[in-house]
């Protein structure tokens, strides 16, 4: 819609009132346009949207028609038929519809209200499909890289959700020490919402707010891991507080996911005590990951994470963070030391493998698997240091790296290490290729059977909210509506 660039009004508003009120008084354009000095033509145009009227002539039509300029320049149509045509007007100017490649509906004095209604109709549910696409796996990697750089450009820090969640933490009346159950009630609370743990939450949603009760279901508190039921309280109160809509596209999806997860770990680790903490930490020389994550009472994910939000724009301290899958895949990532990482052709690394000489996968070969793995690698970009704790979840093992430039070991708790590899990735005789040896024994005499990832068959779910089902959610706040 063309808007006045100056005051922001919509045109075609605009005319549309300027017409109802000419009407009203029962000017023809010819008449209106004797009584405020221009020709019948001009008034058309600008009735029609196509020409900003100077405010000289505003006020002349306003007084001539019996009305004043605040109420033309009003923002809602006058009437249903006004709405109508003027929202058709948009969805015909969008790039959905101009896509088709067919021509736009001219709307007459003719054309019934019922008409234009189903013809706005058939314009939603076309963008209700549009906005249901399925992303294919490369661009859901590109939006996911995208983000990621953008992300690695911040230094990982969004100070305006930092200074949210100390807002909310201090109106809920937490001053210290690991975020409690009852603080987040509290702060769901003052949201409007009540928390409940429902033990029939649909499958496909972590957590489910009904929006008009004011609640929120999270799975039952008996849940292994009760910082995890935090965090997803949290996240769900996220999405109202950052007012968040429904996803455009997978793009949107994705940075409305980050925000969330952000604005929790701030909630969590609170960025004054957080930032204390690790200054503390830093003067001692004892920085450590596992200290980090007794003291608030969140999982080692989450003290690393939030370390890479933290650290560098409060410590000077630039580093990287990997989460890597026992077969080698990295699956969650952040560094903005240099760390060379291996990308696909669209820049992902998510889903790519790490180096076998690196930190995160030499930790398997750990047998005392309760302490963390410190290691200095060699590597083109220099050496780094890196701290790294293995984990399980049902769906496998993982490892939890965070690691620094050399220069920065000092300030960590395991400098002292005299584990060492060196790596050359992403050259392929470092790790990718069998030893020649190996090879001239064995080539043509193996034939292994290979285990075929079923995510590489599966699109990407569609819906505004990927993988959800709309059905089962539905179903579930009827059986909890009472």
């Amino acid at each position: 819609m063309i808007k006045d660039m100056a005051t922001g009004i919509e045109l075609a508003t605009l005319g549309h009132r300027i017409r109802h009120h000419r009407l009203d008084r029962g000017f023809t354009l010819d008449e209106l346009g004797a009584k405020v000095g221009v020709a019948g033509s001009q008034l058309s145009l600008i009735e029609n949207g196509k020409r900003e009227p100077k405010l000289s002539l505003l006020q002349a039509i306003a007084q001539a028609t019996g009305t004043d300029v605040t109420d033309l320049i009003s923002g809602e149509p006058p009437n249903h038929r006004a709405a109508l045509e003027i929202e058709l007007e948009r969805v015909q100017t969008s790039a959905v519809f101009r896509q088709l490649g067919v021509p736009a509906v001219r709307v007459t004095k003719a054309m019934s209200d019922e008409t234009i209604e189903a013809i706005l109709g058939l314009h939603r549910e076309l963008q209700r499909r549009e906005s249901e696409a399925i992303a294919t796996p490369e661009e859901a990697r590109r939006a996911n890289t995208e983000l990621r750089l953008k992300m690695r450009a911040l230094d990982n820090y969004l100070p305006d959700i930092e200074t949210l969640a100390e807002q909310q933490l201090k109106a809920a009346g937490h001053t210290s020490g690991a975020l409690s159950h009852r603080t987040v009630s509290i702060m769901a609370e003052q949201l409007g919402f009540e928390l409940i743990y429902a033990g029939d939450l649909p499958h496909s949603a972590r957590s489910v707010t009904d929006l008009e009760n004011g609640r929120i279901y999270l799975p039952p508190a008996s849940i292994p891991g009760g910082h995890g039921l935090r965090s997803m309280a949290l996240q769900a109160m996220a999405h109202r507080l950052l007012g968040h809509t429904v996803p455009t596209d997978y793009a949107d999806f994705l940075q409305q996911r980050l925000e969330i997860n952000y604005y929790a770990a701030c909630c969590l680790i609170p960025r004054g005590a957080g930032v204390a903490f690790l200054q503390n930490a830093k003067k001692e020389r004892n920085l450590a990951v596992e200290d980090f994550r007794d003291a608030f009472g969140v999982t080692h994910e989450a003290a690393g994470m939030r370390m890479t939000n933290l650290m560098t724009t409060h410590l000077d301290t630039r580093l990287h963070f990997l989460r890597v899958d026992a077969d080698g895949a990295i699956s969650r990532v952040f560094e903005n030391d240099g760390l060379p990482l291996p990308e696909d052709v669209t820049g992902s690394i998510e889903g790519q493998l790490a180096c076998r000489k690196f930190s995160a996968r030499k930790a398997f070969d750990q047998q005392n698997r309760t302490t963390e793995h410190y290691q200095y690698t060699d590597t083109p970009a220099g050496t780094f240091w890196c701290s790294t704790q293995t984990g399980a979840t049902d769906a496998g093992e993982f490892s939890i790296t965070v690691g620094v430039p050399f220069d920065d070991a000092r300030w960590f708790r395991g400098r002292e290490t005299q584990n060492r590899a060196t790596s050359t990735c992403p050259e392929e005789s470092c790790c990718r290729r069998a030893p020649s040896d190996l090879t001239t024994k064995w080539k043509g005499k193996a034939w292994p059977s290979a285990r075929v990832h079923t995510h590489m068959f599966s699109p990407l779910p569609r819906g505004a909210f990927p993988g959800v089902d709309d059905g089962e959610v539905y179903s579930f706040l009827e059986r909890h509506a009472g």
